[in-house]
Parts: C-alpha cells; sequence; structure tokens
C-alpha cells in the first residue's frame, strides 16, 4: 500500500528552499491560516516557529531530491523541510494534497523569501476516493507526538514534482 504524500513541492520552490537554507540553515513551512499573511506557507528556520501540540505535520521534504527521485531513507537533517499546518486548519483540508510552489510576487513579511522578489503558494488536488481510504487509516503526527519522540515515516514517494506532472490541471490556483 503507498500512501500518498499530504505535500508535494515543485522543483522551483525547492530550489528556492535551497538557497533560503544555504543562507538560512535547516528550513520549515508551516502553512499560513491567513490574517496578516494571507494564507501562504511561511518558511522560517527550524526552531525560530513554535509548532503547537495540536499543528500536524503534512510530511518531510526531502532538499537532495530531484524530479523523479525516489529517497531510499530519510533526507539528512539539512536537506529535511518538515511542512506544518494548524489542526482546525488539518481538518478542514484533510481530504486535499497541498503542492508547495513559488511565483514571482513579494511574500508575507515573516517568511525568509519576502525579500528574493518571490513568494511561495500553495496549490492543491483533492484527493480520490482511495487515497482519502488510505489516509484515513493513518492518524498524522501532531505536534505533541513529535515532542514526545515519535519520527515520521520514510517517505516512499518522490516529494518533487516537475512542470510536466499534470498537478497543475487540478490546481485550485492557476499558473
Amino acid at each position: 500500500m503507498t500512501v500518498p504524500p499530504r505535500v508535494l513541492i515543485t522543483a522551483d520552490a525547492r530550489d528556492l528552499l535551497r538557497i533560503l537554507r544555504d543562507r538560512h540553515g535547516h528550513l520549515m513551512l508551516h502553512q499560513s491560516g491567513g490574517c496578516c499573511d494571507g494564507s501562504s506557507p511561511m518558511c522560517y528556520p527550524t526552531g525560530e516557529f513554535i509548532v503547537g501540540d495540536r499543528d500536524v505535520l503534512l510530511g518531510v521534504l526531502d532538499l537532495a531530491l530531484d524530479v523523479g527521485e525516489t529517497p531510499a531513507a530519510l533526507p539528512a537533517e539539512a536537506d529535511a523541510v518538515q511542512v506544518w499546518i494548524s489542526g482546525p486548519q488539518f481538518a478542514a483540508w484533510r481530504r486535499t494534497q497541498l503542492i508547495v510552489d513559488m511565483v514571482p510576487g513579494r511574500g508575507g513579511g515573516f517568511s525568509l523569501e519576502a525579500p528574493e522578489g518571490l513568494r511561495f503558494l500553495t496549490r492543491s488536488r483533492t484527493f480520490t476516493t482511495h487515497e482519502n481510504a488510505i489516509l484515513d487509516r493513518m492518524a498524522p503526527l501532531a505536534g505533541a507526538d513529535m515532542e514526545a519522540g515519535a519520527i515520521p515515516p520514510i517517505p516512499d514517494h518522490a516529494t518533487v514534482i516537475g512542470d510536466d506532472s499534470g498537478a497543475g490541471a487540478d490546481c485550485m490556483v492557476p499558473k
């Protein structure tokens, strides 16, 4: 049984994260729920944003992967980018695969890419009935679980998608 990833990243967004990692060190993303930063994924140095007990880990992106590659093990710490979302927001979006992309424009003032003239953007696609059945059998890890020592599972899929993946056709926000 292959577990569908709850979060993917485009090659462009992965390349921007690599640049930011080289400048700022280990990174994490938190899918913003609105307010002053809109609904963009926000990028922070690991440890600068405190994950709440009810926040949900959507997945771990592997910055070392190229399009089409599949990881053999957990990414090295420098290449592992955890992607989080608030618990209530996860409840609303749990049937949706999030795709982290990058577009020109000024991002949120608190996110590391803001000075680059680029911003992260979340695209999405609705999981199929079959994918939802698989995901419903698995409880996602929450901040409290990670604090207690839980380790995210090793992904068995590539986390980077290319422009020819067809995902753009399913995205709610057109390119």
